[in-house]
């Protein structure tokens, strides 16, 4: 996994090889097959390691912040960008290489939902009487969760010349404003 974890997050899907894996591991590629059925088994547990680490990162977060939904929405997304920056292979592996390949886009689909359930089971009830809807809630989720990741995506590759602090600010203002949203 480690190993995984290493070349995915730094020389991408296409030179990630088992061959290239167990070398760095220093294991035989036998001990590979008794553990992953191919390369994309072990590409996909390293995208949900990393994928559960930033739920991880993100719901400590949410239980340590104040009621405040914008301090909430602040520590959240400041959590996750720093779970990502902290070590960028995990952003490459979870934002950039997910892109790569079917398994990948899939898992990385079903991810997208997922942190969007989490930000509504979470988020929501920290609105009070104010909160809309689930069903509204979700799809706000939905639409934020896919809109975040791709301005992540644009920020970690240079393409947005912005320091983290007011990347996290605007996206956190941006989930609160819209958290009231109805339809």
């Amino acid at each position: 996994m480690a190993a995984g974890l290493d070349l995915l997050g730094t020389q991408g899907w296409a030179s990630t090889t088992v061959r290239g894996v167990c070398t760095h591991a220093g294991l035989t590629e036998r001990y590979f097959y008794e553990n992953f059925a191919d390369r994309d088994a072990l590409l996909v547990a390293v995208f949900d390691e990393v994928a559960a680490g930033g739920a991880g990162a993100i719901l400590a977060a949410v239980a340590a912040a104040p009621a405040d939904p914008h301090d909430t929405a602040v520590a959240a997304f400041g959590a996750f960008v720093g779970y990502l920056t902290d070590d960028p292979r995990r952003g490459r592996v979870l934002l950039l290489e997910a892109h790569a390949s079917e398994p990948l886009q899939q898992r990385r689909h079903s991810t997208l939902q997922t942190f969007a359930t989490l930000a509504v089971e979470h988020g929501r009830p920290r609105l009070g009487a104010g909160a809309p809807s689930e069903t509204d809630a979700l799809l706000t989720a939905l639409a934020l969760v896919g809109g975040l990741a791709e301005l992540l995506i644009c920020w970690l590759n240079g393409d947005l010349d912005v320091p983290r602090e007011r990347l996290v600010n605007h996206c956190a203002a941006l989930l609160v404003a819209a958290a009231g949203v109805r339809s």
